[in-house]
């Protein structure tokens, strides 16, 4: 109590200035997840900077509700060469922070250093021929081959957004963080109020230009209706909260659902889910060493497991938090489908589990589960696969140790003897796991895979396919097939969705929580 007491009091202290220097019309102050740390949006996938950079940078495309991607900074485009030609118009208004005007070229720079270190930004320059500005108000792409997803890409907003910088900027190194925030979006990043650990500062834009369109998600006119946005970073719960009811704060991102009973007693506070897709959980073999090397296993494996149980451990008992029927894609996204589906909501049978897993070659190999102890999430995700492992009759040595630890270890790819690991598990923002485009751990392509190199020639195969697919029509069967494969050869195990809340003052309209969209919000 003494140490929360003491934390609101500091947290008061880093909001009063602030109310000094602007009246509470103009002023919205947040809490968010976690500092800001790194504010290069293309060297990070944290959640964070992509908040962050949603704010001062703009995009070509934007996502609206429906996952549609809409122009944004474009006019539109027209394709020429059955698809093997794409010309885009920038529309009127566009101006970086410090006056210039965005250039067809900027926008090249952009998608080529964005690319570099993208999945789908590679697969997209991997079919480029060439990118060329004609004038400064539109750019074109000449693809060797056709790509599907074109549009899905420039609008792409999950970790490794794509977002439009100077050309001087992004002349960057991708492997090299930028020096200099200049964007062309609705606010301006105040580096010099920034206090690491403490407060991050946004004043609005006066020279930027909204779509006429209604804001969704982030797509739309972004009208801004705040002076000025103050990021008031308080990693404990207790104190957000308190500040929260109190009038302290305005929004805070993700409080706890556990303490979402509480807040929901005040009526000076609205809680709300944060986003229909939710979060997607992952369980990630190492392929590479026994006893996650024979298909079958990791089979056995997840015929055993239930989703229910990994997500009432990450979520809370509570049913409506969670959703036991995700299968590959996500949930509530145009992909996701009930092929295959039998694999994870049949009837579970551990006796039938555990002799499947001898028929399937197991010998009694150890095996190492990393699992984070400041992570709680990720931790209960852990305590269920160990319970199951435990009942399987496998050996297992549990690994219990912060995640910046574990993120280190799962980067070996020794065997468990010499320091290597074999399985953890991790999270997604729903919005990335709404195509193989932007999955992460659904490549399966050996070393060049992601953490765990399965290598799957047959579900690598479709994955490429997909980026051919003329039509969603077309989309949706590969992406039905990819998922029977999936729960066939068990490349990872998918534990489920659950839903986090935000939480928000009355005295502020609803935010567009989805995409933590800080536009459209105003006082009341």
């Amino acid at each position: 109590m003494l140490r929360r007491t003491l934390l609101t009091g500091l947290a008061s202290a880093i909001v009063a200035p602030a109310l000094a220097q602007s009246s509470a019309a103009s002023l919205l102050r947040y809490v968010p997840q976690a500092d800001l740390t790194v504010l290069d949006p293309v060297f990070t996938t944290a959640y964070i900077t992509r908040h962050h950079a949603l704010m001062i940078y703009d995009q070509l495309y934007g996502f609206d509700a429906q996952l549609r991607p809409q122009p944004q900074m474009v006019e539109g485009h027209e394709t020429e060469a059955d698809g093997l030609i794409w010309r885009f118009r920038l529309r009127e208004g566009l101006a970086f922070h410090d006056g210039e005007p965005v250039r067809g070229r900027d926008c090249i720079a952009s998608i080529r250093r964005w690319a570099q270190r993208d999945a789908l930004g590679q697969m997209l320059l991997s079919r480029t021929a060439e990118m060329t500005a004609p004038d400064d108000r539109s750019f074109v792409i000449r693809l060797t081959r056709r790509f599907g997803p074109m549009l899905d890409a420039l609008a792409k907003i999950g970790p490794s957004a794509l977002f439009i910088m100077p050309e001087r900027i992004a002349a960057t190194d991708a492997n090299t963080q930028i020096r200099e925030t200049i964007g062309s979006g609705p606010f301006r990043f105040k580096a010099d109020e920034r206090v690491v650990g403490a407060r991050v500062v946004y004043e609005r834009n006066a020279a930027y230009v909204p779509r006429p369109e209604a804001p969704s998600w982030a797509a739309g006119g972004k009208q801004v209706f705040f002076d000025r946005v103050e990021w008031t970073v308080m990693p404990d719960p207790g104190t957000a909260a308190a500040a929260l009811q109190s009038g302290e704060v305005d929004w805070w991102e993700n409080p706890p659902n556990d303490l979402a009973p509480m807040l929901k007693r005040s009526r000076d506070v609205v809680i709300k889910r944060g986003s229909p897709l939710g979060t997607i959980g992952t369980g990630i073999f190492n392929t590479l060493h026994p006893p996650f090397d024979k298909p079958a296993i990791r089979r056995a494996v997840l015929r055993a497991m239930s989703q229910e149980d990994f997500m009432s451990a990450a979520a809370g008992a509570d049913p409506s938090l969670w959703n036991a029927r995700a299968g590959v894609f996500t949930p509530g996204s145009p992909l996701a489908s009930e092929a295959g589906m039998e694999a994870i909501t049949g009837p579970r049978d551990l006796a039938r589990s555990r002799g499947e897993l001898q028929e399937a070659g197991y010998k009694g190999e150890t095996v190492v589960l990393l699992a984070p102890s400041d992570q709680p999430v990720l931790s209960a995700l852990a305590e269920v696969q160990l319970d199951l492992f435990r009942k399987l009759g496998m050996t297992v040595d549990y690994r219990v140790s912060d995640w910046g630890t574990l993120v280190q270890r799962r980067a070996s790819r020794e065997p468990v003897e010499k320091g290597g690991w074999s399985m953890f598990h991790t999270t997604w923002n729903g919005l990335d796991g709404v195509n193989p485009g932007v999955m992460t751990w659904l490549r399966a392509n050996g070393p060049q895979a992601w953490f765990g190199w399965p290598s799957v020639p047959r579900l690598e195969a479709l994955r490429q396919s997909w980026f051919d697919a003329p039509d969603l029509a077309a989309q949706k069967a590969i992406a039905a097939d990819l998922q029977r494969v999936v729960f066939e050869e068990a490349p990872y195990l998918p534990t489920g969705q659950y839903f986090a809340n935000t939480a928000y003052r009355r005295t502020i309209t609803e935010p567009i929580s989805e995409v933590l969209a800080f536009w459209g919000v105003k006082r009341v």
